[in-house]
């Protein structure tokens, strides 16, 4: 009997920070088991890339763990697994401050490893660094973000952590155009280099459906090259022009309605690496396009479509979508 994989979703516009029981219990309520909590809501990527911050990471140790005391103690009460969480990104600003570059490494990083220890969370998803444009080659680009992974790897053997790397993608002039870590055989090179250094698995990928669709990823290719390696998910869709961070089937190529992710390649690379992880859904942007009133209803929909991809992955025939 296959073993069932978790279905989780991002705590962001579900989990409130002054009331975090009343989101868990949703999630427990629409059939979650597992949840991807949103600790880059604290520290958002838009303000960093205009170069500010705010105090959130001036906390000491001690008072983010007050801080979240709550969202620990209602996760476990409603039975939801914090099974992964999102470092505040990016982690190094591209023509950036100094100052700013090393606060993010210095307090930022280690803190978050801090918080995901403290929710018993096994893995922690970065963003490599968006550097080949300004240095010259992805093999440089690889070297800054290899010195950032260094620099985290021994806290993250120490605490039972594992980093994962995710593949991105970038903006040059008005395109989308591959961003780091979006060749998989060599991820998975890298990621063997570095569990071998430091003889544990201190390293490990996420797979962005979503950012793999923009450019263009064969999917199951990239899955099967990654195989055990591949550790956690970021499940949404979008309409292969924009990172939407949509529900999974919303869009389609044409009007057969061919849908313009790859969700059957998805299944078959998943189901050939006997992946027995959560599936992960990275959709907070949806639950602002619906009513308020609609959450649960919203959340119950996005659960269903993760207990259908379970199924067909658990299955030994995929249904091929017409």
């Amino acid at each position: 009997m296959p073993k069932k994989l978790g279905i989780g979703v991002q705590t962001q516009n579900i989990i409130e920070d002054d009331a975090p029981r009343e989101g868990f219990e949703i999630l427990r309520e629409v059939g979650f088991s597992c949840a991807d909590f949103s600790l880059n809501a604290y520290l958002k990527n838009k303000a960093l890339y205009q170069q500010k911050l705010n105090k959130f990471f001036d906390k000491s140790d001690n008072e983010l763990e007050q801080f979240f005391a709550p969202h620990k103690k209602a996760a476990d009460e409603a039975g939801i697994r914090i099974n992964q969480m999102h470092m505040p990104y990016p982690n190094y600003v591209p023509n950036g401050k100094k100052e700013l570059n090393d606060y993010l490494r210095n307090v930022v990083a280690p803190k978050s490893m801090r918080i995901c220890d403290f929710f018993g969370c096994k893995y922690i998803v970065i963003h490599g660094f968006k550097l080949a444009y300004n240095l010259g080659s992805e093999e440089a680009e690889w070297e800054r973000t290899r010195d950032f992974l260094d620099f985290l790897a021994p806290t993250a053997k120490e605490m039972g952590i594992t980093v994962c790397i995710e593949n991105l993608y970038t903006g040059i002039g008005n395109h989308i155009v591959e961003g780091p870590c979006c060749n998989a055989g060599r991820a998975a090179e890298r990621i063997d280099r570095f569990n071998d250094k430091y003889n544990a698995e201190v390293l490990g990928f996420c797979f962005d459906t979503g950012h793999a669709n923009l450019v263009g990823i064969d999917f199951e290719d990239f899955i099967t090259r990654l195989g055990k390696r591949l550790k956690v998910l970021h499940v949404h869709d979008n309409d292969g022009i924009s990172d939407l961070h949509q529900i999974p089937f919303t869009f389609t190529k044409s009007r057969e309605n061919k849908p313009s992710t790859d969700w059957d390649g998805f299944i078959r690379g998943l189901r050939a690496i006997d992946f027995d992880g959560t599936i992960s859904f990275e959709t907070a942007p949806v639950l602002t396009s619906f009513p308020d009133t609609m959450k649960k209803d919203v959340l119950s929909f996005i659960q269903k479509i993760g207990e259908y991809l379970s199924e067909e992955i658990a299955s030994t025939t995929c249904h091929e979508q017409k």
